[in-house]
Parts: C-alpha cells; structure tokens; sequence
C-alpha cells in the first residue's frame, strides 16, 4: 500500500531564512501523524506547501503513490486534501453558508448547503449558524467554521493546525472522537499542536522540526510530554515560578452591574455583569467562544463605550464614557484576541508597529515619529522575547502566528501597565515560548499590575490564576478560588450546565481573596 501522503527532501528558502532544510516524512491512510515544532521550526510553511498554498524550492510530493507536481489549493481540494489554517482564511464580509460555498467545486444549493452545515455542526459539537456574518464572529467560532468547511468535503488528508486552541474541554472530546472516525474510514490527519498531552493523547506518530530540519521521529503515545518538548526545544524546558499573591486593597478594575445589547442580532447581550481584578492578583475569564467574550473585552478596552460611565472604574476613574487613548493613560494595556489586523498591522514593520501603542514612550515627539527610538524599543521587545525576526525592519505578517504573539504580548508588557487585559495569551504559542509569556505575565502581576486574562486554555487558566470567572450567554459566574475548584467544574459552567441565570448574575466583585 502506497503512502497518502510522502514528502521527499522538501526545501523552502525565504530572504535571510530557511524555512524547511531537506524535510522528509510518510503518513500512511488512517494515521493521524503530528508534526511538532517551536514557533518559527517551518511547520507551518511545510503544510502550505503540501496544500499548495507555497511552493518548494527543492523536492517530491507524492500523494497516493503518484508524483504531485507545481500545485494550488484548488489541485488539492480535487485530490481530497484539505487545510484549516491557523490564521484563518476566511471573507469577512460574507455569511458563513457563502464562505463555504466559495470552497465547494460542485454545484450547490444555498439554503440546502446551510441546513448541511447546521445539522454537521450540531452534531460534531461545533454550533454555528450559517447565516452569520463572519466579520461577527469570534476566533473560536471563525475555528469552528473552518472545520466544518473541511468536514463537508469528505477528505482524503486533513491537515489541522492549532484545531483545539479556543476550543473546550468537552467540544475537544467530540473533535477527537470526530478525527479517530475520519482516521477509522481511511482519512489520514497531518495535526499540529503545540498541546503535547493531546498529541500522546490523539496521535499514532509524530515529526519533530527546529529550525526547519527533522530532529526526530516518535510514537507519541510511547513517549513521555517532556521527552517531546526536549526534542521539539533542544534544551531543557523553563520552569514556572509561582509566587503568592499580595493583592491590593482597592481594585484597579471595576465592572459594576454592566449590561448591554449586542450591536447585532447574533451578537450575544451582557446581562448585569460585576467583578474586580485588584493589583497583584491574575483573574481569568473562561468560557466557549460567542458567550459574550468579545462584547465585554470591546466595553473594557474602550472600543465600544457605554452611557452609564461607572459601570467600568479603571484606578478609581469612571471610564465607561472614555475612548482607547484615554483609558491607556489611566495605565490600561490590551492585547486582542486577533494578532494580524487588530493586534498589528499586517504590512507594518515592527518597529511600525509599536507607535501604535508606544507613542508616549518616547516614540512620537510633536507629532513625529522618532525612528531611532521607536526601533530600538522593537529590538528590545525582540531580544526580551526572544522573537525570531530578521529585526525591526521585519513586517509583522512575516513573522509565524507565535513570534507575532510573543511581539505583541511583549510590546503591552514593556509599557508597565497598571491594569493588563489580554485575550487569548498563547494561543498558537509554543510550549517554551507559553511558559515564557505565562511568567512574564505573572511578574507583571506581582510587581503589583492587575491581570485580566480572557482564555479557552483551562490549563493555562489553572497555572496562572488566582481567581476564576466563567462567562456564558452574556453573564458572568461569581469568582472561584483557583485552588477549590477544577476543570470539570469549570467546563460544566463554560456550557451553563451547572448555573441558573439568578445565579450567574449574583457574582460580586468584592470577595474573599485568600487562597
């Protein structure tokens, strides 16, 4: 039996850079094959190439024992190879029937493909409604959109990159069940992830990349999570120093009673929303995607303002009236969900980049931009972060999703916020570089700045949080200790499972905050 898929000596070589350096490996029909790697290892260059999106400078693709030449993602789709990106490749302006609609070769009937996406959704445990605008949706649910695009095509290779990232606990459960039944009828899975106990969990082999070269082979269900690591990093692993928290008296964010209507009907309504995030302490807000995470982060960072101006107090100050600029005066930092378009400007460089929320850090001086000063800030952020980035000078949509994240992360943490809120902090990040942004984020918070960090990864919640917040269908559960409560709870009430309404909306800020 010939392989589905056989890479033979791939190479890829961009301006100063070489992305994949001589890369082979096999994935047979039913495997499910991961192929780990730091960022910036050519993971994601070597699935374009596969998928026709790049082409290699060097090397063989064979595809069922047949050579595949000069190839696009159209040749790709024909021979049943399908991709879901990591930054998604979506139109925002169109509903989510058309963007499917779009990848699909044959004929179709519109409202005939919607009931299909809706009924394949529910039943994977991925919801979404077809008729949505995806510029509306959130990245959870653009994830969710993707997938089920892929799922529709029945397809022979399934190539998933960072799938489970804003995913919970339990929707995790129903994609693995989802994949070992594709795997089962034959489908093959090429899966990247930087979650190593999915990998041991899901995966019958793996390919290990740094800098663009095979490492190694394994059997990741015969190999330890820290066995993987090492050989994804080629050093030992950082470790994680949890010091107690000391929080302040007064809190540094205030949310009283806020409510709100969506800006559109799928959006979702806040309904009477209250918490606190003092100084010195990580509060974090878990919930599945289109639970009203977007709508609150917009009314927090000032993107959208609200009428009842104490409804969000940052310091002390009201600050529900004011917009971006000033509440970052009052010390506020944010790092959006969205890193390309929101979190930076794609074509900008990255010293570009940081005036956008550095100016008042030397960068702007009457109305000028200071280059000097504004790329010597860049280079620190690099060198701090440990960013893999030809310089300053580097665009930001050259640099892979986790080094653009570590840039962004970065660049809010070196303003010494008073109030941090960050949504989705690792997310497509590496196992050494999410250990890396996880302590940076809690030195911040025990220097004294409040954290509010809005995140999918219960894991990640549950190693750097003091307090837990569950967000679902527009309210807000009352805080949880981090060290009384688990998982399994928490996922229960991220599905509303496990909380009646009165309840969620009893949640007071003002609780105990002793560990």
């Amino acid at each position: 039996m010939h392989p589905r898929l056989e890479l033979r000596n791939i190479c890829k070589r961009y301006p100063g850079v070489i992305a994949n350096d001589d890369v082979s490996l096999s994935i047979q029909p039913g495997e499910i094959h991961a192929v780990l790697g730091e960022n910036g290892a050519g993971k994601s260059t070597l699935m374009k190439i596969i998928y026709g999106a790049a082409q290699a400078d060097s090397g063989e693709i064979f595809c069922d024992g047949n050579p595949i030449a000069a190839h696009n993602p159209a040749m790709s789709r024909s021979l049943g190879i399908e991709m879901v990106y990591q930054h998604f490749a979506l139109f925002e302006s169109v509903s989510v029937v058309e963007n499917i609609a779009l990848s699909t070769s044959s004929a179709f009937h519109l409202p005939s493909l919607a009931d299909k996406i809706r009924e394949l959704s529910l039943r994977y445990g991925m919801p979404i409604d077809p008729h949505r605008q995806v510029h509306d949706l959130s990245v959870g649910e653009r994830q969710r959109v993707e997938i089920v695009r892929c799922l529709l095509q029945a397809p022979k290779l399934l190539i998933l990159d960072e799938p489970t990232s804003v995913l919970t606990p339990q929707a995790v459960v129903k994609l693995f069940e989802t994949l070992r039944q594709l795997a089962a009828e034959g489908c093959s899975i090429v899966y990247i992830s930087h979650k190593l106990d999915e990998v041991q969990e899901l995966c019958d082999s793996a390919t290990v990349l740094r800098n663009g070269k095979v490492t190694g082979t394994a059997r990741p269900k015969e190999t330890t999570s820290l066995e993987l690591a090492r050989m994804m990093v080629g050093s030992k692993l950082p470790e994680m120093h949890v010091s107690p928290s000391v929080p302040t008296e007064k809190p540094v964010l205030e949310v009283r009673n806020l409510s709100a209507k969506a800006r559109d009907h799928f959006g979702v309504d806040l309904e009477d929303v209250s918490f606190a995030v003092h100084g010195g302490e990580i509060v974090g807000l878990a919930g599945v995607s289109g639970n009203g995470q977007a709508e609150l982060i917009a009314l927090l960072s000032g993107e959208r303002t609200h009428e009842q101006s104490d409804a969000i107090r940052i310091g002390g100050t009201a600050a529900a009236r004011l917009r971006p600029d000033e509440r970052r005066k009052l010390g506020l930092a944010f790092v959006p969900e969205e890193r390309l378009g929101r979190g930076a400007v794609p074509s900008h460089t990255l010293w570009e980049n940081t005036v956008l929320t550095a100016h008042r850090f030397g960068t702007v001086r009457n109305g000028l931009v200071n280059r000097r000063k504004a790329s010597g800030f860049a280079a620190g952020i690099i060198d701090r972060f440990k960013v893999k980035a030809s310089g300053p000078g580097a665009t930001a949509q050259s640099l892979s999703g986790g080094n653009l994240q570590k840039f962004i992360v970065g660049r809010e943490i070196a303003l010494a916020p008073k109030l941090l809120i960050v949504s989705q902090p690792t997310w497509g990040v590496d196992v050494g570089a999410s250990a890396f942004i996880r302590q940076t984020i809690l030195d911040l918070s025990r220097a004294g700045a409040a954290v509010l960090v809005v995140s999918e990864e219960l894991d990640e919640l549950f190693e750097i949080c003091d307090r837990l917040l569950v967000i679902c269908q527009g309210r807000v559960s009352p805080p949880l200790m981090r060290k009384t409560t688990d998982r399994e709870e928490i996922g229960l009430l991220m599905t509303g499972r496990t909380m009646s309404k009165d309840t969620m909306a009893s949640g007071s800020g003002d609780v105990a905050l002793q560990d």
